[in-house]
């Protein structure tokens, strides 16, 4: 595992900016609602981006506001979504997100999910016409932090080069798992199924960094670590390996296109446009498991703690530590509630424009 996108090491001229996890959901939420959106809308937007980059997944927090401003004012978003919940059996729903803000949709279907698994010990809802809906972890540890399991998916659009093919097809189509540990942060995975998702690309050009090895291709699908030419991400498994992460891929596709009537990845409207004005039609996938419908809440606990000690306590090599899924961003999530959220400088100065633009309050950085 490794922290995505983290920013604290960095040179001195590139030292960034930082503001608190509130000045982030307060100014996404002011810059949403100035654009149009819905107030409870906006909301769920903000906090979603808030406690992502709070998490220290900076490819999915705040310097994706730009792009769904953008996706609001060219018409691609409804602001002011109408959702619907239709029950369809005793464990099972769709929400209809009215083609709004995925954040708005899959918060309110996790929510669901889990008042199904209080009855039932099983929820399972699915979400049609919504849109992207930034970290897939978000939703799953809605449902953590009121003591179920959460599983979350979502596919996207062509991002990840099908493997052994020459361009892309499947999406970054990511998973998200998280578990309660009762006293302690939730076990927590969130990952793509490509090897990084695009958004860390976009991270990496903005930085002027170049990319590791084995991370995307170019037009020729050739490997490339200049994120400028980088034309298709590589699954994950890389060069070699791919077929692991497409075929994970292609079981999100089941799930989240073919199960909801919603468009595959390759026949998905491109996130990155031009065309900003079509609704993408996006679908996602969710599960709330009762673990208490399965073992006794206090054998749980037991084999959570010992599972989870016992990995941490395995031998490591030089200067690492053996990590279980979440200690990486759990870790970065305190140092930032310390030292507030960094923001690079390319970033604030996009994010001051649109403050400018929208006749909002800019954020107020610790500099």
């Amino acid at each position: 595992m490794s922290v995505k996108g983290t920013n604290e090491e960095h040179s001195n001229d590139k030292r960034p900016f930082r503001a608190s996890s509130d000045q982030i959901r307060e100014f996404a939420s002011n810059a949403l609602t100035a654009a149009g959106t819905a107030v409870e809308a906006a909301q769920s937007v903000a906090n979603a981006l808030a406690e992502t980059s709070l998490r220290g997944v900076d490819s999915h927090g705040i310097r994706l506001l730009l792009h769904y401003i953008k996706a609001v004012q060219g018409g691609r978003i409804n602001p002011n979504p109408k959702l619907a919940f239709t029950k369809t059996g005793l464990s099972t729903g769709i929400v209809d997100g009215d083609n709004g803000f995925g954040h708005h949709a899959s918060y309110f279907a996790i929510d669901r999910a889990v008042e199904i698994a209080e009855a039932c010990g099983l929820g399972g809802v699915s979400v049609m016409n919504s849109s992207h809906f930034g970290a897939a972890g978000s939703y799953a540890l809605r449902a953590a932090s009121r003591g179920y399991v959460g599983l979350g998916f979502c596919n996207s659009d062509a991002f990840v080069l099908a493997h052994d093919g020459l361009h892309s097809f499947h999406g970054t189509n990511p998973i998200a798992f998280a578990a309660p540990v009762p006293g302690k942060e939730p076990f927590l995975l969130d990952m793509a199924t490509s090897v990084v998702p695009w958004n860390r690309v976009q991270d990496y050009l903005m930085e002027g960094l170049p990319l590791p090895p084995d991370v995307t291709v170019d037009s020729s699908g050739e490997p490339t670590i200049d994120p400028a030419l980088s034309e298709a991400l590589l699954p994950l498994g890389g060069m070699l390996y791919g077929h692991k992460g497409a075929g994970l891929a292609s079981m999100i596709e089941v799930l989240c296109a073919i199960m909801t009537g919603s468009p595959y990845c390759s026949t998905l409207p491109a996130m990155k446009g031009p065309d900003f004005s079509t609704p993408r039609r996006m679908g996602h996938f969710f599960l709330a498991i009762d673990y208490r419908r399965f073992v006794s809440p206090q054998i749980y606990e037991a084999g959570m703690h010992a599972y989870l000690r016992d990995l941490r306590s395995q031998p490591s090599k030089p200067g690492k530590k053996v990590m279980a899924p979440g200690d990486r961003e759990w870790l970065v999530q305190e140092t930032r509630r310390r030292l507030g959220i960094p923001v690079m400088r390319q970033l604030r100065m996009e994010l001051d424009h649109l403050a400018d633009i929208l006749s909002i309050q800019r954020i107020h950085y610790d500099e």
